[in-house]
């Protein structure tokens, strides 16, 4: 199994273990640590900022660091979440996921907005001063 197979099974949600064949040791959490490793060097962005990493180097060692593995934990999954919830009701709201669609319904969204704010054909805005018509002044 390859460090792409095991990277498709994370983004799949699969539950797994990797083993080592020979001791039967756990080298899941180390596989997990070199993929992650590999995303931050492949220049796509990055997640773990210099900053964020020294922060949790200082967590190791620290009375702290049972507590702030859970924190991040319960963090991100949070975060997920959330992040599901806007993707439905934006899927919801805009229906097909297709951009194009999506933004021609935004389009129309943001005319029928600034309709509102402007007056009729032949309506006068509240307090505006009566205009002349080209007949007013030919009379």
């Amino acid at each position: 199994m390859t460090l792409d197979d095991v990277k498709q099974l994370v983004l799949n949600g699969e539950a797994f273990k990797v083993e080592d064949s020979k001791t039967g040791n756990d080298l899941t959490r180390n596989i997990l640590l070199q993929i992650i490793s590999e995303q931050e060097a492949q220049g796509h962005g990055t997640l773990l900022t210099n900053q964020v990493l020294q922060q949790l180097i200082r967590f190791y060692g620290d009375s702290m660091q049972g507590m702030m593995s859970q924190y991040l934990e319960q963090s991100i999954a949070s975060f997920l979440e959330h992040q599901d919830r806007i993707r439905d009701q934006m899927q919801t709201m805009m229906g097909a996921a297709n951009p194009l669609t999506m933004m021609n319904r935004i389009a129309d969204q943001n005319m029928q907005m600034w309709g509102m704010f402007k007056p009729g054909e032949g309506e006068q805005p509240p307090g505006a001063e009566p205009t002349a018509t080209p007949e007013d002044k030919t009379k």
